[in-house]
């Protein structure tokens, strides 16, 4: 028996090492692909080979990318089984590459957020390119480092501690930005926090209006359409607001009645948003009417009327991280292509098709071969979400950044989307420690009991050895307390054991918490340092 287990277990890891190999090779096969294309289109240029090799770290960027964010985006409709994992990939890949391609832009700023001075680089070609390189190699390693511990990071922080660190490499510590890193800082409290509180927001506004009714599908007739029409102002306010905002000049040429600005505003994007959520409001309302007799009066049942719009919203949110967060793989390989191509610095570069599409490729092949893990965690690892709850982290994740957008606050889409589904799990924790304070109050009764009759035994213990003169009921009288004493001990024990566990719900797991937060901390310095010692070597093999 135990060697047919023996046995099978060694089938079951051949297995995996050759899926791994599959991975392996895969990857290795892109980037490869993207090395040779951009040596052999750029033969004749000066420093082709630097563009090259920042081509082959821009793909394994791309491929972190789409390895570790993008899990954000649709790991709360996994968890919740409103998407197959094969399903989220599919989907995900596709929005992903296609907010990419179609909404990426023509031009990209090279340093993200202004975050270092290019003018301190003194007109320095060979260093700039060095330092974009460092940060490019230095935020991939950071990704595949967390993807690999299960914490999900913020990627734009990532290539922002790159090149920081390469910049302070390059030029010392005066070309930081410090009030922008400040800000940045700011944003690993603001982000978490805005989200936890909105996605908690939601789910108590379902549960109160909805699944605390005793006729819950009376009530999902009348609020599921509401709420969806609002997930659908939201998803197009956001859509509108960071998805299109670079292509904003090319929709504003084909929709003449627009008003001609350079990104769309909030009153814009808010109208567009409204126009949708007024049609999605009526369709989802006639649905729901139809469905509501095929519909059971459970937590269930209410559950799968929000299986369709959470796919949608992991489209959505899939192709605005595509069109928003493609420039963390490619912009500053966008950089060192603009520098090697014109022998110069500049503050914003075109952006070849060639190089949206090694972002774009990039984050959809990281994806499908090593985003399974990250989706795991974001879906089930931190508390377990059902449909209600992963749609309240939709509605936070597009809510969240439509407010601080307005208000000129810095977030981090991936700690928006982790902050939620701590909101939700702690939300639960405090309605289930509401309604469980009928049975503390018992528990507490029933050890105030157990001690008294303790203290009951203990004395008339204590009354019958202090007797000189004891018959032999009173020797058996002294045993049996012994052993009564002994058992009300054990129930006093095992009642405050149960007290603590009924106390103590916790339905997010502490464990998962402090990892993640651990890692969100140390993002940024981390980067940076491993940016600096990348920037240093790379500077050492070339003089």
């Amino acid at each position: 028996m135990e060697i047919q287990t023996v046995k099978k277990m060694q089938k079951e890891a051949l297995k995996g090492s050759a899926f791994d190999f599959i991975r392996l090779g895969a990857a290795l096969f892109f980037m490869v692909a993207v090395l040779s294309y951009s040596f052999l289109s750029t033969g004749s240029i000066p420093n082709n080979v630097f563009l090259a090799i920042a081509a082959l770290f821009g793909a394994y960027m791309a491929m972190n990318i789409g390895a570790n964010d993008v899990a954000n985006n649709v790991g709360p409709a996994v968890g919740s089984k409103a998407l197959t994992m094969g399903g989220a990939i599919v989907i995900a890949a596709i929005f992903e590459a296609g907010g990419a391609l179609i909404a990426g832009g023509d031009v990209v700023k090279t340093i993200k957020k202004g975050i270092i001075d290019i003018a301190a680089f003194g007109g320095n070609t060979d260093s700039f390119i060095w330092a974009m390189m460092a940060a490019l190699l230095a935020a991939a390693l950071w990704l595949n480092f967390a993807t690999m511990a299960k914490a999900p990071v913020s990627t734009t922080h990532s290539i922002v501690g790159g090149v920081m660190g390469a910049g302070i490499a390059a030029a010392g510590f005066g070309i930081v930005a410090w009030g922008t890193m400040g800000k940045i800082a700011a944003s690993w409290v603001i982000s978490p926090v805005l989200g936890g509180i909105i996605a908690a927001s939601f789910l108590f506004a379902i549960k109160k209006t909805i699944i605390f009714k005793e006729n819950k599908i009376e009530a999902a007739v009348k609020w599921v359409p509401v709420f969806v029409a609002i997930m659908s102002w939201a998803f197009i306010t956001y859509l509108t607001l960071k998805g299109l905002k670079k292509v904003w000049p090319h929709i504003v040429d084909i929709l003449i009645f627009l008003p001609e600005t350079k990104k769309p505003t909030f009153i814009v994007a808010a109208l567009f948003g409204l126009v949708v959520a007024l049609i999605v409001y009526f369709t989802v309302k006639k649905t729901v009417s139809k469905k509501a007799s095929t519909i059971e009066n459970t937590r269930e049942g209410i559950n799968m009327l929000f299986t369709v719009p959470l796919i949608f919203a992991a489209a959505l949110l899939s192709f605005a991280h595509g069109a928003n967060d493609v420039a963390n793989a490619i912009g500053p390989l966008a950089a060192i292509n603009d520098a090697v191509m014109t022998g110069g610095i500049s503050s914003k570069a075109g952006i070849p098709l060639w190089v949206m599409a090694v972002g774009a490729i990039g984050i959809a092949i990281g994806l499908a071969l090593y985003g399974p893990k990250l989706i795991k965690t974001v879906g089930s690892e931190i508390t377990e979400l059902d449909q209600m709850r992963a749609f309240s982290v939709a509605m936070a994740a597009s809510i969240t950044v439509i407010i601080a957008s307005q208000l000129g606050l810095p977030v981090s889409s991936t700690h928006i989307a982790v902050g939620g589904i701590f909101g939700v799990g702690f939300l639960r924790e405090y309605l289930d420690g509401g309604e469980g304070k009928d049975d503390i109050a018992q528990e507490k009764e029933l050890i105030v009991d157990e001690k008294k009759q303790l203290k009951a035994l203990h004395s008339e213990l204590e009354t019958l050895e202090s007797k000189e003169e004891k018959k032999k009921a009173d020797y058996e009288r002294i045993v049996d307390l012994y052993k009564m004493i002994d058992e009300e001990e054990k129930l006093l024990k095992e009642a405050k054991k149960h007290l603590k566990s009924v106390k103590k719900v916790q339905y997010v797991k502490r464990e998962a918490v402090k990892k993640i937060i651990a890692a969100w901390v140390i993002t940024v310095p981390a980067a940076a340092v491993l940016s600096a010692a990348i920037y240093f070597m790379i500077r050492g093999i070339v003089l």
